[in-house]
Parts: structure tokens; sequence; C-alpha cells
């Protein structure tokens, strides 16, 4: 897993509420046995009509949000199920951060073992977050992870709060084999001092 502490780019707008995990990656491609290769049929229904073309409609098609590393969504994004393929999905489509008022809560941990950054804040400071957002050209966001803020379009500065175990997790790359390797001498010295053998 990359180590993340800014992630500075484009950011996408999804103003939409409880976009659940079966839209973010929906089941009939949930077939694959790597990690990889998702970000190709993310948010698929909405992307795409029955012959393959993108909906001009739907706002990840529009090329101001071209190329986003940031994605801004309405509350409780990532509801539904636990797949953990909705977090594969996003990373692989691009996005390192989301920015929303609430999120699921497996969701959530999904995202940060992945190492994909969530970050919740007020609906009021989203919806300002958004509205910030230029339309037609596009715009900029700067998260700072090691900071723990947000730097809007016009150069405010917003703080926020984050789990200090998955902020560490993030800002060194670990997922959970790497956490557990980093007490490997620990695990050694237990090993050997209750004659377990070694593997």
């Amino acid at each position: 897993m990359k180590a993340i502490s800014k992630v500075e780019g484009r950011v996408a707008v999804l103003d939409r509420p409880d976009v659940d995990t079966d839209q973010i990656i929906p089941k009939q491609f949930l077939k694959r046995i790597e990690r990889t290769g998702y970000g190709q049929y993310a948010f698929y229904d909405w992307r795409f009509d029955e012959a393959g073309n993108e909906k001009p409609g739907f706002e990840l098609n529009q090329a101001q949000f071209a190329g986003a590393k940031i994605l801004l969504a309405g509350r409780n994004f990532g509801c539904g199920s636990s797949r953990e393929h909705a977090a594969w999905a996003l990373q692989d489509y691009g996005f390192d951060v989301v920015i929303a008022p609430s999120f699921g809560d497996i969701f959530r941990s999904n995202a940060g073992k992945t190492g994909m950054v969530v970050v919740q804040l007020p609906d009021a400071q989203v919806k300002a977050l958004m509205e910030a957002v230029d339309l037609d050209r596009g715009s900029d966001l700067v998260v700072d992870l090691e900071a723990c803020t947000v730097t809007t379009p016009g150069g405010d500065v917003i703080p926020f709060a984050f789990d200090e175990p998955t902020r560490y997790r993030l800002l060194n790359g670990l997922d959970d084999i790497g956490i557990t390797l980093r007490h490997e001498d620990q695990i050694a010295a237990y090993e050997a001092a209750h004659g377990v053998s070694a593997r």
C-alpha cells in the first residue's frame, strides 16, 4: 500500500445522498480475483447506457471532472453491503480522497485499509466546497493528511478530525500485513520462548 500524506488535484462533485456500494461497483463485476481492474466498472450503471456508451448527463462523465483525485459526495456515501470492492473500484478509478458529510461504517473501514482517505465534514462545509467548484473549467483541492486540513479553491483552510490509527496506517503505507510485520521481532521472540516451530 502506498503512503499518502497530501493529495492535490482535480475534484469531482457527486452531489447525491445514500450512494450505496452496489452503485459504486455493481454485483456483476465482483467475479474478478484481483484487487485491480475495477475502476472501469465504477458507477457502471450510472456512467454507461445499455450499448456501453457514456451517459453525458452523469456527473463523472463531465470533462471538467476528468482525472479527478478527490471526490465530493453526499451524505451516507458507501452505505449498503460490505463489499470492499467499492473502495478498490474508487481507488482504481483514480480517487485518493472522498469527502462527504457521512459514510457507511464498513466502507470507511475498507477505504482506510485500502489506502484511500475518507474525510468527514459537516454538511454545510461540504455544500460550500461543492459550490466553490468551477463547473465550467474544474477546480483543484488540497487534502493534507499530515495537517488534517482541506484547502479550498479560494485558499481557505478547513480542519478535519481523523481517526489516528487509520491516519498512521495511511501516512506510512501500511496494510494489515505491514502493521503485523512491524512486530516481527516480538513475534519471533514469542515463538522461540514458547517452542513454536518456525513457519
